[in-house]
């Protein structure tokens, strides 16, 4: 429908009706176009992708927002398409909307909670750093985590690659397994770099064994989904995600 997110509503019914946008002014002014049920009263009304509009009872735009919690099994990948591994979307129920996108991936072998949304507003606020919209990780590793490590997560880690400085992390080790040779930890980023955990644990020759995000924000994973099933949030959970942490 729109190239904008948002467009006035004189633009949007000009593209809409193919007609020029001084004559949309007679159509308002007539009471014949009406926003999400109300009749229209300005050219300078806006439309975003979400505002229902309709022209004599014509429906001109009607898409409805999703927001989807997915409980990412190891082995899949996160993307919309791949030519050889199951996608988190290629595990989505068949009436999902077609235009879904994902909200901060997670790597092939990693498991746990990822978001799918077709509101672009809402995943662009998740993702700007200055809410600080926290993830939270259970890692398990093959080496017990140092106070040093700790302190290194907590001051922010120099990527050379990317020439910058990752922003401060919590690493919380968990009392040891039992089973032998396991540690486990949690880690709260308020980001979410390229394999940044596992580089960060690499930087003292801790190799991540299993990586499983639980929380985004003021979101956890609904602990009643098996790898691989999803749901839709309710409205409650989609303002709670960004609590900031």
């Amino acid at each position: 429908t729109m190239k904008s997110k948002r467009a006035r509503l004189d633009r949007f019914l000009s593209q809409q009706l193919g007609i020029n946008k001084k004559d949309t002014r007679l159509l308002i002014a007539q009471g014949r176009v009406q926003l999400d049920h109300q009749t229209a009263n300005s050219v300078q009304q806006l439309v975003d992708e979400y505002t229902h509009v309709s022209f004599d009872s014509k429906v001109l735009q009607n898409k409805t927002p999703c927001y989807i919690q997915l409980n990412k099994p190891r082995g899949v990948v996160s993307a919309t398409k791949d030519p050889e591994h199951t996608t988190v979307v290629d595990l989505l129920p068949n009436d999902t909307p077609s235009n879904v996108h994902i909200v901060g991936r997670l790597d092939f072998n990693s498991t746990g909670l990822v978001l799918l949304t077709n509101d672009g507003r809402w995943s662009r606020d998740l993702m700007e750093p200055n809410r600080h919209v926290a993830k939270r990780y259970r890692v398990t590793l093959d080496k017990p985590v140092t106070p040093e490590v700790i302190e290194a997560f907590q001051q922010g880690m120099y990527f050379a690659f990317e020439q910058l400085t990752t922003r401060p992390a919590t690493l919380i080790p968990t009392p040891p397994e039992q089973e032998q040779g396991q540690y486990s930890a949690e880690v709260i980023l308020q980001e979410g770099r390229y394999h940044q955990i596992k580089r960060m644990f690499g930087h003292f020759d801790i190799t991540v064994l299993t990586l499983h995000r639980f929380a985004v924000g003021g979101l956890r994973l609904d602990e009643q989904l098996a790898e691989g099933q999803s749901r839709h949030l309710q409205s409650s959970e989609v303002t709670a995600i960004l609590t900031p942490y």
